[in-house]
Formats: C-alpha cells, sequence, structure tokens
C-alpha cells in the first residue's frame, strides 16, 4: 500500500513522526518479581538507493543534515502513549536520500509476542493526523519490525506500508534484512 504524504487540502507534507510506545514489564502473579526490562527502539534508516547513508536511533540522535531527529531513549516503556519519538524534516533531507525507512527493535531480545501494549506509528507532525498505525503485542516470535518507509518518487513523497518482521536487536543487525525490502 503506497500513500501519497499530503494533508486533507492536498499540499505535500513535510514533516512526518514516527512515535513508538509499549508498558514495562509487569510483576509477575505467581512469583511476584518482575522479569527482565524491555527496551524497545525506533530507528530511522536513511538511504540513496539501496546504500545505506545515515541512521538515526538512540545511540546516534541526529543525522548529519540535521533532518531526522531522535527525540529520546525510553529503556523501559515507563509512561503513557509514545515512549520514543522520530521527527523527519523531509524538505531538510540530503538530496541523495530517497528512502527513509522506520523500523522498531528490541534492544533487550525479547521477541514480540512478550511485550505488552506496543505499537509504532507514523504521523503528519503538523496537524497531529496518524497516517499508518500498527500493534506490535503477540505479533510473534521476532525481536524487529520494519514498520514502513517514506520514499520519494518523481519530487512527491510517499508512504509505504511494509510490516514485516526481522530478527535484530541493533539497527545494524537490521540494515541487510531492510535492504532487501527496498526494491
Amino acid at each position: 500500500m503506497f500513500i501519497t504524504l499530503h494533508d486533507e487540502g492536498g499540499i505535500a507534507l513535510d514533516y512526518v513522526t514516527m512515535a513508538l510506545g509499549w508498558d514495562p514489564v509487569r510483576a509477575r502473579r505467581w512469583f511476584g518479581a518482575p522479569g527482565k526490562d524491555i527496551d524497545l527502539n525506533a530507528a530511522a534508516l536513511l538511504f540513496a538507493d539501496d546504500q545505506i547513508v545515515d541512521v538515526v536511533y538512540h545511540e546516534q540522535l541526529i543525522s548529519r543534515d540535521g533532518a531526522v531527529r531522535h527525540l529520546g531513549d525510553s529503556t523501559t516503556g515507563e509512561g503513557k502513549g509514545d515512549n520514543e519519538i522520530i521527527t523527519v524534516d523531509l524538505t531538510r533531507l540530503t538530496p541523495r536520500i530517497d528512502a527513509v525507512v522506520f523500523i522498531v527493535t528490541c534492544y533487550t531480545g525479547q521477541t514480540f509476542e512478550h511485550i505488552e501494549n506496543a505499537f509504532c506509528r507514523l504521523i503528519d507532525s503538523v496537524t497531529g493526523v496518524e497516517i499508518a498505525r500498527y500493534d506490535l503485542s503477540g505479533g510473534g516470535a521476532h525481536t524487529g519490525l520494519v514498520m514502513g518507509k517514506v520514499f520519494q518518487t518523481d519530487g512527491v513523497w510517499q508512504f509505504a506500508s511494509i510490516g514485516d518482521a526481522i530478527r535484530a536487536q541493533h539497527p545494524a543487525e537490521a540494515v541487510p534484512q531492510v535492504r532487501a525490502l527496498l526494491v
């Protein structure tokens, strides 16, 4: 599914946000002790053709051109709503960047079937309208998900929903799997 990024008036979107949220591990009823904390991570992989050019995630908060920003790392999922946010100013991206791929990985290694109330979404940053949303909880025996990609065709930015499971705890582990999805 491809969505041309424009607002209700047909004007091209210049700013999008990827948001990730999840709930922290609760105490186990039968033992009374909490399990290992869950640390999900939002990341944006920037490509020129099929070559990785830049990565924005919890260890590199800003792209080289300043167009993509990770607003901070949550290591437990504490708090309501979005726990990690990545903003993208499409007007400031280096011209050779033709795709921004959004991924979620579980840094602590739990599979999505063990994570409660997890979701990721893409939002029009100006209006707050949700463009796409994925519920991640109960999602299976994988540690990552390729949410989708924002890509440019003939000067127009579009969003393609991907939703493919991957095995990755760190964005670097995801790059070869993501590269195969760019074609």
